[in-house]
């Protein structure tokens, strides 16, 4: 059968399947600690994704507990260097760049003839981020099941809110990006908001078909949400601070993250075009306005 009818085959089960059930047995799988089965899971994963597994602080697939472990896995300090020089922003993870724009009208681009709104996107008005649907610029970056599935910080950041926005758990592959409209909107995310020297950093976690959990350094991993949930962190002390490149969640199982600044404040980098491959820690922008 043609790629395109099989991809087309898949979006439509994805419709009619339970999302969740599903996830919910992949978090049991992939956290099962049977020696023999572990090993053959990630031997088989490695193999069939051609992973590099060298760059891996755990090399060997018995050193991992677990699949899950091993999917979240850390990498040598050196595999990742993250961009130098106060200016520069750093890309937040491993994948290939969907999408990259200014907003239009407050709406985002989803793919060739589908886009989607800020406010649904973000689940309603988030404070400090109204300008972003006139002024805002956005790189959605997807994460393929090879990639290294840990979230890092662009730039140094303050934590000002997260927001779990229950949903559906499409798969976010580029055929599903073309072909389900709406699709980042309908999707379970995760809306984190940092004060910077951008201005207001977004960075959106978008869940996806067998995504088990996401999770952030502060809150540990989150449970599906029932309804939306909203957390302040204004008045925290001490604040949650996090550098550049420094970790600030992960996706057990792989997805999509939307990052969102302030056009006016800070500009992505020319290179980044749709399909093209990114990793963590190399130059998404700089801070300064679009000339």
């Amino acid at each position: 059968m043609p790629i395109r009818a099989l991809n087309r085959l898949n979006t439509l089960l994805l419709r009619v399947l339970p999302h969740h059930l599903l996830s919910r047995l992949v978090y049991r799988l992939a956290r099962l600690r049977l020696r023999p089965v572990k090993n053959l899971l990630i031997r088989l994963f490695v193999r069939h994704f051609r992973v590099d597994l060298s760059e891996a602080r755990l090399e060997r697939p018995e050193d991992y507990p677990d699949f899950n472990s091993f999917f979240t896995r850390a990498l040598k300090p050196e595999a990742r260097p993250i961009v130098a020089g106060a200016l520069e922003l750093a890309c937040p993870v491993d994948g290939a760049v969907s999408q990259c724009a200014p907003l239009r009208g407050g709406r985002l681009i989803q793919a060739k003839g589908l886009d989607y709104s800020l406010d649904a996107l973000l689940g309603g008005t988030l404070a400090g981020c109204e300008a972003l649907a006139e002024h805002g610029v956005f790189a959605t970056l997807y994460l393929s099941p090879r990639d290294y599935h840990r979230i890092h910080m662009p730039l140094d950041g303050t934590l000002r809110q997260m927001r779990h926005i229950p949903g559906r758990l499409f798969s976010v592959n580029a055929y599903s990006a073309a072909h389900v409209p709406g699709l980042f909107t309908r999707n379970e995310r995760l809306v984190t908001v940092f004060d910077s020297a951008a201005g207001p950093l977004v960075m959106v976690l978008v869940g996806a078909i067998f995504v088990s959990s996401m999770e952030t350094v502060w809150a540990g991993e989150l449970p599906p949400a029932g309804q939306v949930r909203d957390w302040d962190y204004r008045h925290r002390q001490p604040a949650i601070e996090l550098a550049k490149g420094e970790e600030m969640g992960r996706f057990n199982m792989g997805s999509t993250v939307i990052v969102l600044l302030d056009g006016r404040r800070a500009r992505l980098a020319e290179h980044l075009t749709p399909g093209r491959g990114v990793r963590m820690g190399e130059l998404l922008g700089r801070l300064g306005p679009r000339h």
